[in-house]
């Protein structure tokens, strides 16, 4: 089983720059998360933009699902920021009746002590081998099928809609 990851960037790879007092989406962390918790799969890395999710456009939603469309693995996990995460996992619906596409970012930086990163993309990785094929997000030990998934801000989480995204 193999599995193709993509990164968009997001939070889950910002980096604190003290000297500026800001952040900055850094480099793709998802291939450290897996070594340091020494995952037994077979998966590669493709870095696909590295940006905050609220700056992604329909272009760079249209450049994932092309990659996405022509990637031969069955089993795709994209890391995303969660801003936009739920547009981008609508924007992917219907690109495959095969694949099992999952969709998984952090509330906080990977390079912070308490991020929640490790944690769901491993959850993404477990629901990436479980699922039957379709589009999915993976956040804070939930799995929501694209269409039925929002992000909550005032909550700082994802939940459960019935019908289109709002």
């Amino acid at each position: 089983m193999k599995i193709k990851i993509f990164t968009t960037g997001g939070t889950i790879d910002k980096v604190y720059f003290d000297d500026y007092s800001h952040y900055e989406v850094g480099e793709p962390r998802v291939g450290e998360i897996l070594e340091t918790a020494k995952v037994n799969l077979t998966y590669t890395v493709t870095e696909i933009c590295r940006k905050d999710s609220i700056h992604l456009t329909a272009e760079d939603r249209r450049k994932i699902r092309a990659k996405v469309a022509a990637e031969a693995a069955s089993l795709i996990l994209i890391t995303h920021g969660t801003d936009s995460m739920s547009l981008t996992a609508q924007a992917l619906e219907g690109v495959s009746e095969e694949k099992v596409i999952v969709l998984t970012g952090a509330m906080h930086p990977y390079l912070f002590k308490r991020s929640d990163a490790s944690f769901n993309v491993g959850c993404a990785l477990g629901a990436l081998q479980s699922l039957s094929p379709g589009v999915y997000i993976a956040m804070s030990g939930r799995i929501f099928k694209a269409s039925e998934v929002r992000k909550n801000r005032g909550q700082k989480q994802f939940e459960k809609i019935d019908g289109p995204h709002e």
